[in-house]
């Protein structure tokens, strides 16, 4: 489990994060999203010990993680720029790795080499982008870490192997209940991945959710009615964060409980309705409006 408190991490008289509190249960995986200077690189370093706080604190199962070996030997993160040793081959940072961690499993690290289209003897400076973050990867799961920290992790690979990469952090999670975090600053990345996510801005938490569209109480519905003047019945009934159409079908971002939502549409006579997920996106920004944000302004920075 990871516990943040009101944690404060300053750089001069810039507060690269400002009182943010959040918790992330085991077995979890929670997606961090931000623009790109909204704090997630440094609330990962302060995660995995690199810094140390200025004001409250971070807890790893328990810990604080600065200077304490046994959390970091316990603690997997991969930076957006993973450093190897010059010259390294997977082979040689393996060795590496064997003599430092005694959780390390040779059974998981073969069975990434078998998964990973990968050669595991070239030199990794030698590598794409992509290939370095899966190479960084197959190491880091390979000692079984119980926490494990993500940063901009899908940057640089191909669609196929993003898939890869989601589903082997899936297996490990359910099989280790181990706790995810993974800082990206593009949405759509973490769509049907995460099942917890929390938003970045200029250094504090602006929103942190469960991701399930029912628990928030938010639906997508699309249908079309048989009298099209019959919608401004539907409209009086609902609570309509969204309304759009194509043609006769209506779709509709609505708040409240999903079978009144579609008890008030069939009963205006629709001759057609369902149910939509919601993607991730469209969770984000009918919360942040609510709040009084516009999401889409923070990703254009």
């Amino acid at each position: 489990m990871i516990e943040i408190k009101d944690l404060t991490k300053c750089f001069g008289e810039t507060k690269a994060l400002n009182g943010v509190s959040f918790t992330v249960a085991d077995g979890s995986i929670f997606g961090l999203i931000g623009s790109n200077g909204a704090g997630k690189s440094t609330l990962l370093n302060v995660l995995a010990g690199v810094y140390s706080p200025d004001g409250g604190n971070a807890y790893l199962n328990g810990e604080v993680p600065f200077e304490n070996l046994t959390v970091k030997s316990q603690t997997a993160y991969v930076s957006d720029y993973p450093y190897f040793f010059p010259g390294a081959t997977v082979e040689s940072m393996a060795k590496y790795y064997r003599s430092l961690f005694p959780t390390w499993s040779e059974e998981k690290f073969l069975y990434f080499k078998s998964v990973f289209p990968i050669n595991t003897k070239q030199k990794i400076s030698a590598m794409s982008k992509g290939m370095q973050r899966q190479s960084a990867i197959m190491l880091a799961l390979s000692y079984k870490p119980s926490i494990i920290l993500f940063d901009e992790i899908f940057d640089g690979l191909d669609p196929v192997i993003r898939e890869l990469v989601k589903k082997i952090l899936i297996d490990y999670v359910t099989e280790t209940n181990a706790t995810v975090v993974i800082a990206s600053h593009n949405l759509r990345e973490l769509e049907g991945f995460c099942d917890h996510i929390g938003l970045l801005h200029m250094g504090g938490i602006l929103m942190e959710r469960d991701i399930d569209g029912e628990s928030m109480g938010l639906f997508h519905v699309q249908f079309i009615l048989e009298n099209p003047e019959d919608m401004e019945a539907v409209r009086e009934k609902l609570n309509i964060v969204k309304e759009s159409h194509q043609g006769k079908m209506t779709q509709l971002t609505v708040r409240g409980e999903s079978e009144k939502i579609m008890e008030v549409i069939n009963s205006a006579n629709a001759a057609f309705s369902e149910m939509l997920p919601l993607t991730l996106e469209e969770l984000f920004i009918s919360e942040m409006e609510v709040a009084g944000y516009d999401i889409n302004k923070f990703f254009e920075q």
